[in-house]
């Protein structure tokens, strides 16, 4: 990794160079000749990290070791010299600065350190190059290179629910499910890692006939490490129950009210030991008969026994055919050109790696996602085959060296993001938006040519899911990714890295990143006070309990970049114990979501000026935002959706010039003059993500969206409104024409807002339209003069009083492709069943579900 953490660096270190600050000047010729060493040394890292683990070589290992730790602390002098120079721009007074002369002390350290840095990174780049035969008078630049692969591929390029060569196996199962009749059949699904197991299971579960036969269905990841109460809190969340403080016994009488007299369905996923004494407790109850079932997958079919499979109900999943392997990769590798290999030279090599992974799902996966980045060239395919080839020598088990070989080939500045996973626990559900801030908080996403950093790091996002190493788990309406989570075998190799790179550990200790749990202990804090990132990891539907003691430790990381305190329960109020927050000030991203109690930002925040990200999401007592959040230059995502006591913004807004993402907001009326106005938005001309709270007329402004160039997802809550003037004054909050994404919620009106059409809105591809009065559209909306939209994906949720003729839809949306309406009972004439009720999805020219 040590190619990642060069690459880092010397990004930042560009940036900061080009902005010629004053002790970055003062230094500059230590930081320049760093700069020339470390670039010198990029063309060879990732061969020497890669060599490190096949020859096994611990010189090498520790040669890469210092290298990576003088790096960290090269990045933290330069954040450092930053600092200082902003401070010491604060005394530019004259008698200011007579008064608090220069640090000297500083000075004299910082230079110092600096040549003993350079003369240290010296010698390794000489070890280094020695032993890999590396000649120092040549050097290859590969920033284009990479500059290639960052902008390749920044989206989802085909369906990541994608299954080939598994329709018997799904058939065998649901026509096995829909023959139980007494007691509780038990399916077992048995096989290797890799195999597709949780596939099989997973499309069974999610089934249309399944979801209509069973009346309950609960997936439970049975993690190696867990506890009976949280098997049961897990299958409680899937029945609508959130119960957290219930003693085992009660949990399990809960789970049986909710199941008695029910026909269920339970999937344990992923089964490791034998000591079943938690199950038996559980099966024992369970309501029995009605044609109830459990599916139980494992690597271990003495597992499944044991939890009363028998042996006619014991399914064992085969290696993909020839056929389906190769089909399986090339819908992957030729994405691009809808799986077809469009270049005859590439067939028999592809086929070669193809082989290579012996049928199994996942190691096809990863190798097709690794050569969906590879230019479509013979040597290039070539050499990568060869690497494969040499990675099975080293390790027989084709799964784990398909993935060692797409790590290896990963960009430098996507290993760091993959690493991130190391922190959180097994079977982990991830959301996309907390990756994408951690990776920009810590510097981990390119920035090049002034281009979006949150769209940079979605792309990041979509490299890693592209390239199969990251799973995909929830999906909006338009097929946007919003969760994920890893494979417990990628979950093994992103731990072993880690680890070796001083990443994170599974110990907690002597690392630069650290997840957040209520198990998190102090010494894991103390042992770490060269921490970049503290992250809330818990599982979806837990909270932290965190001590005060432990709290108040967080600000002794004085590198922090990254806090991320989410869904955490405190002692005491956070007021106090965020009091010495504002000492870190190399912090660029803060998230206190749904942490309590919060009711207000203490003052010592104001001293952040690194800030960039700044989540508030779902503190319901939060009463307000302080004026110097004003201050925070460098935000670039500000959320506050879901403040129930939060009635509007500071004034002063937009002079946050850098804003990309602006969720949450509400504007101030006429009478708060304290408050934000929505004409404030006018400024914030980089803003890419607005969500607005409107709840009366007069928080509106007339054309104060106009100057808004850059939007592209828009989203208009009504929730809770009031007063009569505001659907009239929502008519005049035309959005920009280039907006991509609108999603409408609460709508009061009956008739849709008049710029609702496609010549207001002509490059709009997705609409959301859920709950509220809303019974037809106006006239506009079905365009005038043949005017037709190029919206792609429709949702359409609790409208109870909204009627659309389907064939008139399809006329003026010819580029439909998905619709998703639910509690929708007047859209009879959709092709969707049970529109009135849970409705489904209607999907172009498939028409399934």
């Amino acid at each position: 990794m040590a190619d990642a953490v060069v690459q880092i660096f010397l990004e930042r270190l560009l940036i900061t160079l080009t902005e010629q600050t004053g002790y970055v000047n003062e230094f500059r010729d230590q930081f320049e000749r760093l700069q020339s060493e470390l670039q010198f040394m990029q063309s060879f890292l990732a061969d020497a990290d890669r060599l490190k683990r096949k020859r096994n070589s611990q010189t090498l290992r520790t040669f890469m070791a210092e290298l990576r730790e003088l790096i960290y602390e090269a990045e933290d002098i330069l954040a450092d010299c930053h600092l200082q120079s902003r401070d010491e721009d604060q005394l530019s007074n004259v008698w200011l600065t007579f008064l608090y002369p220069p640090n000297i002390s500083f000075r004299y350290q910082t230079g110092k350190r600096l040549r003993e840095i350079n003369d240290k990174i010296t010698k390794i780049k000489h070890n280094i190059a020695s032993f890999l035969n590396v000649p120092l008078f040549t050097r290859t630049d590969t920033m284009d290179a990479r500059n290639d692969q960052m902008s390749r591929w920044s989206c989802p390029v085909y369906d990541h629910t994608l299954v080939v060569g598994l329709e018997g196996d799904t058939r065998k199962i649901k026509d096995w499910l829909f023959e139980a009749e007494e007691g509780i059949l038990a399916i077992g699904v048995v096989g290797m890692g890799g195999l597709g197991k949780t596939t099989i299971a997973q499309k069974v579960f999610n089934d249309r006939e399944i979801e209509n036969w069973f009346e309950r269905r609960m997936w439970v990841s049975v993690s190696q490490t867990f506890t009976e109460e949280q098997i049961m809190r897990s299958m409680l969340r899937n029945l609508g129950d959130a119960s957290a403080g219930d003693d085992r016994g009660e949990l399990l009488r809960k789970i049986n009210q909710y199941l008695l007299g029910k026909r269920y369905l339970i999937v344990m996923d992923d089964v490791w030991g034998e000591d079943l004494a938690w199950w038996r407790r559980i099966y024992e109850g369970l309501p029995k008969g009605k044609g109830s079932s459990i599916i139980i997958t494992t690597r271990n079919g003495k597992v499944s026994q044991k939890m009363g499979v028998k042996k006619a109900r014991m399914h064992f999943p085969k290696f993909l055919s020839e056929d389906d392997s190769w089909l399986l990769f090339r819908k992957i590798a030729f994405a691009a050109t809808e799986g077809e290999c469009q270049h005859p030279s590439l067939e028999g090599v592809g086929k070669e790696i193809v082989e290579k992974c012996k049928g199994l799902p996942l190691a096809i996966k990863a190798v097709g996602g690794m050569m969906l980045y590879k230019p479509p060239t013979y040597n290039e395919w070539r050499r990568t085959a060869d690497n494969f080839r040499d990675e099975l020598a080293e390790n027989d088990d084709s799964v784990m060296a398909s993935l060692q070989l797409s790590y290896d080939e990963l960009p430098p500045y996507l290993k760091s993001c993959f690493l991130s996973f190391s922190v959180y626990p097994e079977d982990c559900v991830i959301r996309k938006e907390q990756l994408v801030y951690w990776w920009i908080g810590e510097g981990f996403v390119p920035q090049r040519n002034g281009r979006s950093s949150i769209e940079a790091g979605e792309d990041c996002f979509s490299g890693l899911t592209n390239r199969c190493l990251v799973e995909v788990v929830d999906k909006a309406y338009n097929k946007m990714i919003s969760t994920c989570k890893i494979h417990d075998m990628v979950r093994d190799l992103v731990i072993r890295v880690a680890e070796e790179d001083a990443f994170s550990k599974p110990n907690g200790l002597n690392c630069r990143h650290l997840g957040v749990t209520s198990d998190v202990e102090s010494k894991q804090l103390i042992s770490n006070l060269k921490l970049r990132a503290l992250m809330s990891t818990t599982k979806t539907a837990e909270v932290n309990n965190i001590a005060s003691n432990l709290a108040t430790k967080f600000s002794e990381c004085r590198y922090l970049r990254v806090l991320d305190i989410s869904r955490s329960i405190f002692e005491l109020p956070l007021k106090g114990l965020l009091s010495q927050t504002g000492s870190l000030q190399h912090l660029s991203y803060l998230c206190l979501s749904n942490t309590h109690p919060l009711i207000h930002l203490p003052p010592s925040l104001k001293k952040l000026k690194n800030l960039q990200i700044l989540d508030v999401s779902y503190c319901q007592n939060l009463k307000m935002l302080p004026s110097y959040v004003q201050s925070f230059i460098q935000l670039r995502a500000l959320d506050v959706t879901h403040c129930g006591s939060l009635q509007y913004l500071p004034k002063g807004f937009g002079k946050l010039l850098n804003l990309e993402v602006l969720l949450g907001f509400r504007p101030a009326r006429s009478s708060q003059p304290e408050g934000c106005r929505i004409s404030e938005l006018k400024n914030l001309t980089r803003l890419r993500k607005l969500g607005l709270q409107l709840t009366c007329g007069d928080e509106i402004e007339e054309d104060a969206l106009v100057n808004l160039r850059e939007l592209q997802f828009l989203s208009i809550s009504c929730f809770d409104s009031h007063g009569s003037d505001l659907i009239a004054k929502i008519d005049e909050l035309y959005p920009p024409e280039q907006l991509d994404e609108l999603s409408l919620n609460f709508y009061p009106g009956k008739t849709s807002p008049v710029w609702l059409n496609p010549a207001s809105l002509p490059m709009l591809r997705y609409l959301s339209v859920c709950s509220g009065n809303l019974s037809k559209m106006h006239d506009s909306f079905w365009g005038e003069n043949n005017t037709v939209w190029k919206i792609e994906a429709l949702l359409f949720e609790s409208l109870s009083d909204l009627g659309i003729e389907w064939t008139r839809l399809q006329g003026v949306m010819p580029s439909l492709h998905i619709v998703n309406a639910s509690w929708c009972p007047e859209l009879d004439s959709f092709p969707i069943e049970d529109v009135g009720f849970r409705g489904g999805v209607w999907i172009k020219e498939e028409h399934s579900r």
